[in-house]
């Protein structure tokens, strides 16, 4: 594969010319330090944690400015961070002054060492360690707000130092993804390694893991170094290899998402002897399809019972609420409860279905004449509704149309009726004229 340092270092100049924009919004970080807390006979006495602060500078070669620190703060954990690509600068990490929501992030002390997967082993074949590895190493995972970035990175310092430098960064523009039933699905992530690092152009790794319900599989990995896949039982996930190599996207591709996708899938970057993971959670969300039988329904009269059922199906996830509606012929609306309700059932591709059956009887339920009654169903994915019409006859207070209905029967009937008069009119008069004939 070709060289990448042209356009990493291209990448460099344009989030340089950036640095100015972005200092004053990224200028400090307020981060958690997380360790082991040493006990006796060499075994942990548990975690312990202390409030720190992380000054960024995006220009590695400007002036360090000193900081007084906060009162909360130690000077200890007060970091300066040289961190060319800007990649603690979004926006999701630096809240407007008095906000109440904070980012999460923490930093944790970080021990450089080989990788024993297959597709990252490669990267440290020869089996020295470097003398750049001899320094203090940390690891940053921060979480930004509304759920717009999930960021790990790795960061060197001198021994002893509290500057240390980003040298590899890897981050998703979001950490929840939702998507419909057999739309393709993109999983963001990305990686960025600092050109100025001795690691930088000997090779890279990328892996993405499914996980879901302590259940895990491995969805793609590849080896940069020798330019192959590992082999994986996954058939319809696949990266974008020239993004890959052109500007560090390392994005997931599932062709069609379906049920046995959703969960949690984490993106992890080998270099030699280093790693970043971020993790990301995608949420299949598909409205049901609904159906309400017999469609039309037969015709009713006051007391008698009428039974509609309705059928909703192919939905996902498992929460789902039907209801039944009647809307009478002035159009006003009420609810008629959620009628006799069946549990869920699940198909073989994982979706679920659901039906309800209500008993309409439309003199104890003052439906009238009827009017339509619809079956609604609220989802994650949004609200369905269908309807049918219900038609009830034989109510003393006619309607309109009912009224035109028997004045045109009662003009035919009368039409009828005078026909047949005038008929049997003209048999008598015919017969008494012949009588009157005979007797003379």
């Amino acid at each position: 594969m070709k060289d990448l340092s042209t356009i990493y270092k291209l990448s460099v100049i344009a989030f340089a010319l950036l640095g100015d924009v972005c200092s004053s919004r990224c200028s400090v970080l307020e981060c958690w330090f997380v360790q082991e807390r040493p006990g006796g006979g060499g075994f942990s006495a548990g975690m312990s944690q202390e409030k720190s602060a992380l000054y960024i500078r995006t220009d590695p070669d400007s002036e360090k400015i000193e900081h007084k620190p906060p009162s909360d703060i130690t000077p200890s954990r007060i970091y300066y961070v040289s961190d060319p690509a800007s990649t603690f600068c979004s926006s999701a990490l630096h809240p407007p002054e008095g906000s109440v929501n904070k980012p999460q992030c923490e930093i944790n002390p970080f021990t450089p060492q080989a990788s024993m997967v297959k597709w990252a082993a490669p990267l440290t074949s020869s089996a020295q360690s470097p003398i750049y590895l001899s320094a203090d190493w940390f690891s940053v995972s921060a979480q930004g707000l509304n759920g717009e970035l999930t960021l790990a990175n790795v960061m060197r310092a001198p021994t002893g130092s509290k500057e240390p430098s980003v040298i590899l960064s890897v981050s998703s523009k979001t950490s929840t993804v939702h998507s419909r039933l057999g739309d393709p699905v993109v999983l963001d992530c990305g990686f960025w390694v600092d050109p100025s690092s001795p690691l930088h152009g000997s090779g890279f790794a990328v892996e993405w893991r499914y996980q879901f319900r302590g259940e895990g599989r491995l969805v793609v990995a590849y080896d940069g170094k020798n330019d192959r896949f590992a082999e994986t039982s996954e058939t319809d996930a696949d990266l974008d290899i020239v993004g890959l190599y052109e500007t560090g996207n390392a994005s997931l591709v599932l062709k069609e998402a379906q049920v046995r996708h959703a969960g949690t899938y984490i993106c992890t970057v080998y270099l030699p002897h280093l790693l970043a993971q971020v993790a990301l959670e995608l949420e299949i969300v598909e409205p049901p399809a609904l159906a309400v039988y017999p469609s039309p329904l037969p015709l009713s009269v006051p007391g008698q019972v009428v039974t509609v059922h309705c059928e909703a199906s192919g939905f996902y996830s498992l929460s789902l609420d039907l209801d039944w509606e009647f809307t009478d012929a002035e159009g006003k609306k009420r609810s008629l409860g959620q009628g006799s309700v069946t549990g869920h059932r699940q198909a073989r591709d994982g979706t679920y279905s659901q039906s309800s059956r209500l008993e309409l009887d439309s003199f104890k339920l003052g439906l009238g004449r009827g009017g339509e009654v619809s079956c609604v169903a609220k989802h994650q994915g949004g609200s369905r509704r269908a309807t049918v019409t219900l038609n009830v006859i034989g109510v003393s207070a006619p309607s309109i149309e009912d009224s035109m209905a028997m004045v045109a029967v009662a003009l035919v009937l009368y039409g009828v009726i005078k026909v047949l008069f005038w008929t049997f009119s003209s048999n008598g008069t015919s017969n008494g004229d012949s009588s009157d004939k005979k007797e003379k």
